[in-house]
């Protein structure tokens, strides 16, 4: 039996009547880079993924400065999978760690007289966003450079982001400027480092002045008001001027946030058409040059961690464009791999599969439905087909799949026993979860049963009515299910059943009830309950004993609940509850069972009606106690660790 039951077909056919998945999907976008993690096939093209971690590896750890900076070019044609390849890369990164990630969306350079300019405020903005340590990329850093001056044990970015305004307050209050004393310890060990940049990386902690710091980093101007609560400078500028001491100021920050984590910058869509520059450079070569740009400058600077640059385009823009220019940037642009682009590769039949795999799992998911098949309505075959044959891009398998997604529903058969066979057979299928402890679903389906023979004859008894109006009614709790009520030789029996599969006192009240024959106006009281309880009870148990009297003193009898018995009862109870969906009548169902005596033989059934046979199952373990108590152990103490008394001890 499964943990995860099935759910009804009627509910998972609604879902994907109401909703379709795969609309508007395979197209990523930048603000999905930032996001929750969209659905992910790890194996398609992780031989470009892994590559990128390969390279972000070897600048971390390589001692040679010619190998702090490396670059990879991966190209594709649209709808493969590019962007989605940077989501990956991404989200990873978030996940694990191991490096700063920057995004450069090719339409947020929307004047190319600008670049290096709008590539300082891409830098600011993608470190802007949450990290591996669910604080800002600049947090992180800014955490780092506060651990490496205080004396005491290292505290977490979030520790310092929560209680940084506060010390800062704490510390102007006695005429000493907490940021003035942070900066001075860190430049003595950062001796090259721009010190206002550095200023404004330590003031990210502060969540009230993050913003503005953020917005200076990213080359802006202030409110004077601002810039002086903060102690940077604010000079008014042109934008010609701050595209001229943008690659200073690029490198500059670079050098420092990448001293604690490697950096890997991702130059995405360069192919769009932007407005050229003033000498008609398209976007793609002012984007080329620029990597090359970086790659010269910071390769000859002070890193420790590295930095990787990805450029991502389309094979022709490859080809004709980038490959061709002059002065090795082709070389710069795809370093690692020795100016060979990675190129990202086709959906085959396999990946096919993974893929509608993964975005169903999450539309399920989401709907909180567990369906027949994890790859329901479609099926393998045809999705294996369907991506062997046509190669797809991710976007062409996404958007085949919103035009398949629906039910085939097959037309039921005309015979309505034919009708009855598909009935039971996708019932059967339907995984309705731990049953053998769900008493009210087994007495239910064995009520059924017995509703189907009503005015037959078994193991000599004649079933002339079933009730579960059980009399008198003084309690809120029915312990006895149901009454048989059937004609013996002429004589009147009536059988109380009671199933009971859960607590030792929900069957110690059960039995009670069903050795009361006067008061529930039975002739014999049965409990239906497995084996296996019956066994694991104490024999001096209260139960036991209520048992003991029932069986040898009342003439009532023990029921062993089988799986392969009751199962089959559940079905038909199913298919009855389902029969319009089927186009069945309840005569439909009642004359079909009859006629194939499918109830009739049950095992469970006559069981019930039999002569009962005087035996109890004995105990395994006398010991054994269903209603013991474990002990419970106090909760460890936990040390608390005293601050060491230095000047930054309050962080």
């Amino acid at each position: 039996m499964t943990n995860n039951p099935t759910s009804p077909i009627e509910a998972v056919n609604a879902a994907i009547q109401s909703h379709n998945p795969f609309i508007n999907a395979g197209i990523v976008k930048e603000q999905d880079i930032w996001k929750k993690k969209s659905p992910d096939v790890s194996t398609l093209n992780a031989h470009a993924s892994d590559a990128v971690f390969r390279a972000i590896e070897l600048v971390r750890t390589s001692q040679s400065s010619q190998d702090k900076v490396t670059s990879i070019a991966i190209t594709a044609q649209q709808g493969v999978g590019k962007t989605h390849l940077l989501s990956r890369i991404r989200h990873h990164l978030e996940k694990q760690g191991g490096a700063l990630f920057v995004y450069a969306g090719g339409n947020n350079y929307t004047d190319l007289n600008l670049v290096k300019y709008q590539f300082q405020q891409t830098l600011a903005d993608s470190l802007s966003k949450t990290g591996s340590q669910e604080v800002m990329q600049w947090q992180e850093v800014a955490a780092a450079m506060v651990n490496e001056v205080k004396t005491d044990n290292s505290s977490t970015p979030a520790e310092l982001v929560k209680k940084f305004d506060r010390v800062y307050a704490n510390r102007l209050a006695k005429n000493k400027n907490l940021i003035n004393a942070l900066q001075k310890e860190v430049l003595k060990a950062k001796t090259n480092a721009d010190p206002y940049i550095l200023r404004a990386i330590l003031w990210t902690l502060s969540e009230t002045q993050a913003p503005f710091a953020i917005k200076w980093l990213s080359g802006e101007e202030l409110a004077q008001v601002n810039a002086d609560q903060l102690g940077l400078p604010n000079p008014s500028k042109t934008n010609q001027d701050r595209e001229a001491e943008a690659l200073k100021n690029i490198q500059q920050i670079l050098n420092l946030v990448s001293y604690y984590n490697p950096v890997i910058i991702c130059f995405d869509e360069i192919d769009v058409i932007n407005h050229s520059t003033d000498d008609g450079v398209p976007t793609a070569i002012v984007i080329a040059n620029l990597v090359k740009i970086l790659h010269d400058t910071l390769e000859n600077s002070e890193l420790s961690q590295g930095v990787v640059i990805l450029t991502v385009m389309l094979p022709e823009t490859w080809i004709h464009k980038v490959n061709s220019m002059p002065g090795g940037t082709p070389d710069r642009i795809s370093k690692y791999t020795q100016r060979k682009p990675v190129e990202l590769q086709h959906v085959s039949g396999d990946s096919m599969v993974e893929l509608i795999t993964v975005w169903l799992k999450e539309f399920y998911s989401a709907k909180s439905l567990v369906p027949p098949d994890p790859l329901y309505p479609f099926e393998e075959s045809k999705l294996t087909e369907y991506g062997k044959v046509s190669k797809p891009s991710v976007r062409e398998a996404l958007r085949w799949c919103a035009d398949n997604f629906k039910i085939y529903e097959e037309p039921l058969p005309s015979d309505p026993f034919d009708r009855f066979e598909l009935a039971l057979k996708r019932e059967s299928k339907t995984d309705i979860g731990d049953y053998l402890e769900n008493s009210d679903l087994i007495a239910d389906a064995i009520y059924f049963g017995f509703e189907t023979l009503k005015g037959q004859t078994l193991e000599g008894i004649m079933i002339e009515e079933v009730t579960n109006d059980i009399q008198p009614k003084t309690y809120y709790t029915k312990y006895i299910n149901f009454k048989v009520i059937a004609n013996e030789n002429g004589k009147k029996v009536k059988i109380g059943v009671a199933v009971i599969q859960s607590s030792q006192v929900t069957l110690t009240a059960g039995l009670k009830w069903l050795i009361d024959y006067e008061k529930y106006d039975i002739t014999r009281g049965c409990l239906v309950r497995s084996k296996s309880k019956i066994k694991q009870m104490n024999n001096n148990s209260s139960a036991y004993k209520l048992l003991d009297e029932l069986v040898l003193k009342r003439g009532g009898e023990h029921v062993d609940l089988i799986e392969e018995q009751i199962r089959p009862l559940i079905v038909i109870l199913a298919v009855y509850q389902k029969r319009l969906n089927y186009q069945l009548t309840e005569k439909d169902i009642f004359d079909i069972l009859s006629k194939n005596k499918i109830t009739f033989d049950n095992l469970l059934l006559r069981e019930i009606l039999s002569n009962p046979s005087g035996n109890i199952p004995m105990p395994d373990d006398e010991d054994y106690d269903p209603d013991g108590i474990s002990e419970l152990t106090d909760p460890s103490s936990t040390s608390e660790t005293d601050d060491s008394d230095d000047e930054f001890s309050e962080l």
